[in-house]
């Protein structure tokens, strides 16, 4: 890998008359995201101009974005990502829950750290004014990033976090949210995965079916985001491109997100789960659902 060779097809990509998108599709997703920052480095440095500065200015729509999101080191990616969620035009609440869901506590660390220094209000400020009720509580509780990581399954406190989650839920009339809410969101995952299991024995039912049953709205997405999560992430993901693609019209934005943030971290695991939940390949699911250059890149980033 030389980074100065990287710099300069790019910069031939895009000088000149017209635009070499297969030659920036080749170039960026052959690299992994560090790689892409020393391109990104050596552009200003041998070139004198800034990467993606020329990038916006060659591209645009759809295409655009996943070109600008995989040239954004990880923890920032996530970071604007939640900001236009919460400060874009209505809120994003599908990505508030998802990138909150799914980070790990180091991750959720880095993305509070780094969204303060870029927009000089923390990202706790902008939920809580951002969003309302239980489902604010929710956020607020993942934001914290302070999920016990450990392994350890306590037993007993597994029958009595499931006891406890069925008296808040399916055995009173109305739902007990904040008990949910604490157990499912400061548990770690050994733990709540045997909860789980104790859970449907005393309920006769699955939690997420609960869930369902209990709850409505964002609340419910977030907290079932949780658990898939818990259980399976690659298959939490492999839905969230499932429901991004089917119907009618497409939803970009999840797409993009999904695809670009999971690319270099589980995306063999996204494409097994998605061909063994729904029986098609994400590959042909995009191959159908998208079109152009923006068609090209996402199968690069899907590969296979």
């Amino acid at each position: 890998f030389s980074a100065e060779q990287e710099a300069q097809a790019l910069r031939k990509a895009m000088k000149g008359f017209g635009t070499d998108e297969d030659a920036i599709i080749e170039t960026l997703t052959k690299l992994n995201v560090s790689q892409r920052q020393q391109v990104l480095i050596t552009y200003k440095s041998t070139i004198g101009r800034d990467l993606i500065d020329d990038l916006k200015s060659e591209l645009s729509g759809n295409f655009e974005k996943v070109i600008v999101g995989l040239m954004t080191p990880t923890t920032m990616y996530d970071v604007h990502e939640l900001r236009r969620a919460l400060k874009g035009a209505g809120t994003d609440e599908g990505c508030l829950i998802e990138i909150l869901a799914s980070r790990t506590n180091a991750e959720i660390r880095h993305i509070n750290e780094n969204y303060k220094l870029q927009y000089g209000s923390t990202l706790e400020d902008d939920i809580v004014s951002d969003t309302s009720s239980m489902f604010r509580r929710v956020l607020v509780s993942l934001a914290t990033g302070n999920r016990d990581e450990g392994t350890f399954v306590d037993e007993a406190l597994a029958q009595q976090d499931a006891q406890c989650l069925y008296e808040a839920g399916e055995k009173k009339w109305g739902t007990d949210e904040v008990q949910f809410m604490s157990i499912l969101c400061t548990r770690n995952r050994c733990h709540l995965l045997r909860v789980f299991d104790v859970y449907r024995v005393i309920a006769n039912k699955d939690i997420t079916e609960s869930i369902k049953s209990e709850m409505s709205g964002d609340l419910e997405d977030a907290l079932l985001a949780v658990v898939k999560c818990l259980r399976n992430k690659p298959a939490y993901f492999a839905e969230r491109l499932y429901r991004s693609m089917k119907g009618l019209g497409t939803d970009d934005s999840t797409l993009i997100r999904v695809m670009v943030s999971r690319s270099e971290i589980d995306m063999l695991y996204i494409r097994r789960e998605f061909l063994a939940m729904y029986g098609k390949s994400l590959h042909s699911f995009i191959k159908g659902d998208c079109s152009g250059d923006y068609r090209k890149v996402l199968l690069r980033l899907c590969g296979g």
